[in-house]
């Protein structure tokens, strides 16, 4: 069994993908828009201009596979009730990613040491993504 985040960005999912791409490093792996869909959506379906709407995508962030889309554009995204946890090596690289992650965004915990962890902090991200960083402790 695998869980995968699937995560709808009400109309930003490019925009969060180039964002990704330089915070953390993220990695294309698929994409695909509305108008390129092997089956034909339904008359009405699409507003105007949804074609170019990203349909499916998925990404690399590290060793894990993030999916994503634009979903159906109804308002707002809301991002409530969870956090993607993205473990690094070392304090300097936790440092660095959540720097990154809080650029526009909004800091929850600032980057600590816990008892955990030599450097943990919690952010939501400029599209209202929870992340929470951690620094795997030394064994």
């Amino acid at each position: 069994m695998v869980v995968q985040p699937y995560v709808f960005f009400d109309g930003r999912c490019e925009e969060a993908f180039q964002f990704y791409e330089k915070a953390v490093g993220a990695k294309l792996e698929m994409k695909m828009k509305y108008k390129e869909s092997p089956e034909k959506h339904p008359p009405g379906m699409l507003p105007p201009g949804y074609e170019e709407k990203i349909m499916h995508m998925s990404f690399h962030v590290g060793k894990s596979l993030v999916m994503a889309s634009d979903g159906m554009c109804g308002g707002d995204a809301k991002f409530e009730g969870m956090s993607l946890a993205l473990s690094v090596d070392t304090e300097a690289e936790a440092q660095k990613v959540f720097a990154s992650l809080s650029d526009g965004g909004n800091v929850q915990m600032p980057m600590n040491k816990t008892f955990f962890s030599p450097a943990f902090g919690m952010v939501a991200d400029k599209f209202g993504v929870h992340w929470m960083i951690m620094a795997t402790p030394a064994t």
